[in-house]
């Protein structure tokens, strides 16, 4: 009963959505203003911004009203110093301000020759901090709980139930089959990354929300991250394998085996970035695609744009659903991976001292 309540919910925020998300755009189709550009559509929605933007209307004297909540600017310039605006003064990139002007999503100087730096807080970046204002609150309000007895001496309540599962998943699926006798070390940060990206992935299947994880810059830097933690993990055994592998011919190892084992070092970070990017702005461009389907349709014949409705609106919601689960099994590919490339690192010293 309640899976169908959720899904009859969904298909109208969807259906709520397509219209009015698509609506000015189809009247400026008509009128002739404007050009439907599905591609420039799709790539604004899944880019940063320096807004929260809901929606678009078009009103009877033909301007549009943006429900939007904007954001600060932030740019330090040598010239002028420090200066800080809403983003609302763009005006949706119309306007100019202070002499800067926003320009696909970018602020740039009116003065070509003007050096600044752009510290604006943008969706990605507020969207972060309350992932992570959840994450931290969460866990220590559940922790706080455990110092008190509740989920030791009594049942776990709240919370406790659907987070305490999740982590001792983490710990005897993750940590503990890669890691061996080192994953309490490991545990706290295979977590941390665990519950970071899963509440990003989820945030970003809101509607307005940002697409955190299907943002480059912040899988690079879980990525850059995980790839120090591996390099401290390593030991002898792991570099002299690398260096020189045993067992195999000089001219082999010095030619084939090291630049191979050397590039693999950088792969590994680099397979996790791409994965997680990947995955996660896929959904979001095939969800928008299947929306944007509907007005590519309208645009032909009114007929055909209403006709292709019904079915453009329940691919979305199954791709939809899709990602519902591709948010926890990208949250947990991610960590396991960091836990198997981790336990590579230390692997040749384990084996080592589990034969002496």
């Amino acid at each position: 009963m309640q899976v169908n309540r959720l899904k009859s919910l969904l298909v109208a925020c969807l259906g709520l959505i397509s219209v009015l998300f698509i609506t000015p755009v189809v009247a400026n189709e008509k009128g002739g203003e404007e050009k439907l550009d599905p591609a420039k559509l799709i790539m604004e929605h899944i880019q940063d911004a320096h807004d929260f933007h809901f929606f678009t209307l078009k009103k009877k004297d033909g301007t549009e009203f943006h429900a939007t909540l904007p954001l600060p600017i932030i740019i330090y310039s040598s010239t002028k110093g420090l200066s800080f605006f809403s983003s609302s003064n763009f005006h949706h990139g119309h306007e100019a301000h202070n002499g800067y002007r926003l320009e696909e999503g970018k602020i740039v100087a009116e003065d070509p020759a003007e050096k600044f730096i752009d510290l604006s807080i943008t969706k990605n970046v507020v969207q972060m901090l309350l992932a992570l204002t959840l994450l931290v609150s969460l866990m220590i309000g559940i922790a706080n709980k455990y110092k008190k007895g509740q989920g030791i001496q009594t049942a776990p309540k709240g919370w406790q139930n659907a987070i305490e599962p999740v982590i001792t998943f983490v710990r005897d699926e993750v940590a503990k089959p890669n890691l061996a006798g080192k994953y309490q070390k490991y545990l706290p940060y295979l977590l941390t990354v665990f519950f970071f990206i899963l509440i990003n992935n989820i945030f970003g299947l809101i509607p307005g929300s940002a697409n955190v994880t299907g943002n480059i810059a912040f899988t690079v830097v879980l990525g850059v991250v995980s790839f120090f933690v591996i390099l401290f993990s390593t030991n002898k055994h792991f570099w002299g394998h690398i260096f020189w592998y045993p067992g195999v011919p000089v001219v082999v190892r010095l030619l084939i085996m090291l630049p191979v084992e050397l590039l693999g070092v950088f792969t590994k970070p680099f397979a996790l970035i791409v994965r997680l990017f990947a995955n996660m702005v896929a959904g979001h461009i095939i969800i928008l695609s299947f929306i944007t389907l509907i007005f590519i349709f309208g645009s032909m014949s009114a007929i055909a744009g209403w006709g292709f409705s019904p079915l453009s609106v329940l691919f979305a919601v199954f791709i939809y659903l899709i990602e519902i689960m591709v948010a926890f099994i990208q949250a947990f590919i991610f960590t396991n991976l960091t836990a198997v490339f981790i336990g590579q690192a230390f692997e040749g010293g384990h084996h080592d001292e589990a034969h002496h």
